[in-house]
């Protein structure tokens, strides 16, 4: 059986090379520098649309992660009513993903507040409001008890399991979570993302719940970079919290697209000393990756700023920003002038006059089909 890294005398006592991870650190934060830029351009509407794109990937990706698909309409509206925005058409409400959203608002949204275990534990019990993960019944909001045995992460079919890691014994997690606790809340000396890296591998090391530590890890980690990014924050009089921090990108979205070389570096750096330069290299290397690629997640709000901005002198009325505002959040199916008349509740002649309008002032243009299938698209975005 392999020693662990939590079975080591010096634990937690983790030592890096410096030298090793200083490149990486200088990557991020010039990623982060020129993000933060770019939004700082487009005004406080689109950097909430930003920020609510952002955090409904962040909690698709953690739970698909874990093998958990969510409905994307239904995480946004959650999030949305969260952070104060617009719902208006939402159908009907989920525990579970409202769960998900909760935790991921609470971990941002109130990034400095101290972490304790009652927060925790509130975490815990948002995630699994049955008490049950899928059909299995678990102790939800307290740490586990191995009444079941060892916490183990193991894959491979029943009787040819192969054990990836061990947890620490249940009779040791009020003293380590105590001990972890204290650390998030004094530790000042560190680099903020170096401290994220390490609070993220010490969580998931000790895994403390009977389920959902994944989530509860990838949370805290996302908690520790919401401080230190820097970011522009949200003041909203709808918020309980009338000052808030934005996102702009999804570590549990990059996490995603390299789920493999993720749980094949935890387990390596669980198995070996407590140098964990190798974690800590990847988890700084993953973060500028996620940084560059929330340009893909941002594209539309940024398309949506630049067009406006082409636009800001053309008249329009009511019922043709509204309905070009979804064309430019993404609009299902083709728009045809009934679905204009439905959206904007106006008669036919209405949008047909709008939609023309619109034509004439090259905004809109005929798709390509005609006939009954005359319907029409944006002639170009920010042109």
């Amino acid at each position: 059986m392999p020693l662990y890294i939590h079975e080591r005398k010096a634990w937690p006592t983790f030592t890096w090379d410096a030298g090793t991870l200083a490149p990486a650190l200088v990557k991020v934060r010039h990623a982060q520098a020129h993000l933060l830029g770019r939004m700082a351009a487009v005004g406080f509407n689109l950097q909430s649309e930003a920020n609510l794109a952002t955090l409904t990937v962040d909690v698709l990706s953690t739970s698909e992660i874990e093998g958990e698909v969510l409905d994307p309409k239904l995480v946004r509206s959650s999030l949305a009513r969260g952070v104060g925005l617009d719902v208006a058409g939402v159908a009907h409400e989920d525990r579970h993903v409202e769960g998900r959203g909760a935790l991921m608002l609470e971990a941002t949204l109130h990034c400095n507040e101290k972490l304790t275990a009652d927060r925790l534990f509130g975490w815990h019990a948002a995630l699994f409001p049955t008490g049950r993960s899928g059909m299995l019944k678990i102790l939800v909001a307290e740490w586990r008890d191995d009444s079941t045995g060892p916490m183990q992460v193991v894959s491979g079919p029943m009787g040819r399991e192969r054990v990836h890691y061990q947890a620490p014994a249940a009779v040791r997690l009020k003293k380590e979570m105590a001990a972890f606790i204290k650390w998030m809340n004094a530790e000042k000396s560190l680099d903020p993302l170096v401290k994220a890296g390490l609070a993220h591998f010490r969580f998931v090391t000790l895994h403390p719940f009977e389920d959902g530590n994944g989530r509860m890890a990838r949370a805290i980690a996302d908690m520790l970079l919401t401080r230190a990014d820097g970011a522009p924050r949200l003041r909203s009089e709808s918020l309980q919290h009338s000052e808030s921090y934005l996102r702009f990108y999804s570590m549990s979205a990059q996490i995603r697209k390299e789920r493999n070389q993720y749980y094949k570096v935890l387990e390596s750096c669980q198995k070996g000393s407590l140098d964990v330069t190798e974690w800590l290299s990847w988890f700084l290397n993953c973060l500028h990756r996620a940084i560059v690629a929330s340009e893909g997640t941002l594209a539309t709000v940024l398309n949506k700023h630049r067009f406006w901005q082409t636009h800001a002198k053309t008249v329009l009325n009511p019922r043709q920003v509204k309905v070009l505002n979804k064309l430019l959040d993404g609009f299902d199916g083709n728009l045809t002038s009934s679905k204009w008349a439905k959206l904007t509740k106006s008669s036919q002649d209405t949008a047909s006059r709008d939609m023309l309008d619109l034509v004439k002032k090259k905004i809109l243009k005929h798709g390509k089909a005609g006939g009954r299938s005359t319907h029409f698209v944006l002639a170009a975005v920010g042109r």
